[in-house]
């Protein structure tokens, strides 16, 4: 933490906004900090401590990192609207088998062979590679998350069922397991703010004494009989 405020980083296609909700909910005097980056630039931070916590694309190395699993995204394939994957619901990788794919160097999918016939050139960035898109020059697959937020009118995206999926997780150092950072877990894990693994767990009233149990009747006979 710095400045007193708790620095969060995460990659493009995540929308840590209903967490940050939360967040603002429970933790009041510490204000959350969002920082959107490159997926490579994200774990490099969080080694240096130039943020306490970090939303990645798994896999990741995790040497002095804890990282927790949290969601699978669906993967995706970009095409023009005319194109004729628009005409189905969803294709399978054998579809692609004749186009041309691009493979951006900033690529967040781990393929075994990769599907279609590779594009003219590698594109930098997902953002280049989709326009590349637009113009016609072949097709992209990526996860859901990152079609939305490059999201153009003359491109459609259609669900590819048997292709390789990103993986979200939350990833932080081993050694800051603070009580922000439990706080955070909770949030993301959708704990209750009553759960005993929380920061402050709301404790049960304490004004009132325990009932008091009453003797057995074989002690408050020993009871009259020492009168």
């Amino acid at each position: 933490m710095s400045d007193g405020e708790f620095r969060l980083a995460y990659v493009p296609g995540v929308t840590p906004g209903k967490w940050a909700g939360v967040w603002a909910e429970r933790v009041r005097e510490v204000p959350l900090r969002l920082l959107q980056m490159p997926a490579a630039e994200v774990v490099p931070l969080l080694r240096n401590g130039g943020v306490d916590a970090a939303f990645v694309r798994l896999p990741v190395d995790r040497e002095s990192l804890h990282v927790i699993p949290l969601y699978l995204e669906t993967t995706v394939v970009v095409a023009p609207k005319d194109h004729a994957v628009a005409a189905a619901e969803e294709v399978e990788l054998a579809d692609l088998a004749d186009e041309d794919v691009f493979e951006p160097l900033d690529e967040v999918l781990t393929w075994d062979d990769r599907p279609g016939q590779p594009a003219f050139t590698r594109p930098e960035s997902t953002a280049a590679a989709i326009e590349l898109v637009a113009s016609g020059a072949g097709v992209l697959l990526l996860p859901q998350s990152l079609a939305r937020l490059h999201h153009r009118k003359d491109l459609t995206y259609r669900t590819v069922t048997d292709a390789p999926q990103s993986q979200i997780g939350l990833a932080w150092l081993a050694a800051e397991t603070t009580d922000l950072m439990e706080e955070l877990i909770g949030i993301v894990r959708g704990r209750t703010p009553n759960s005993s693994r929380g920061r402050n767990p709301r404790q049960q009233p304490t004004g009132k004494k325990p009932p008091q149990q009453r003797p057995s009747s074989k002690h408050r006979g020993q009871k009259r009989r020492r009168r």
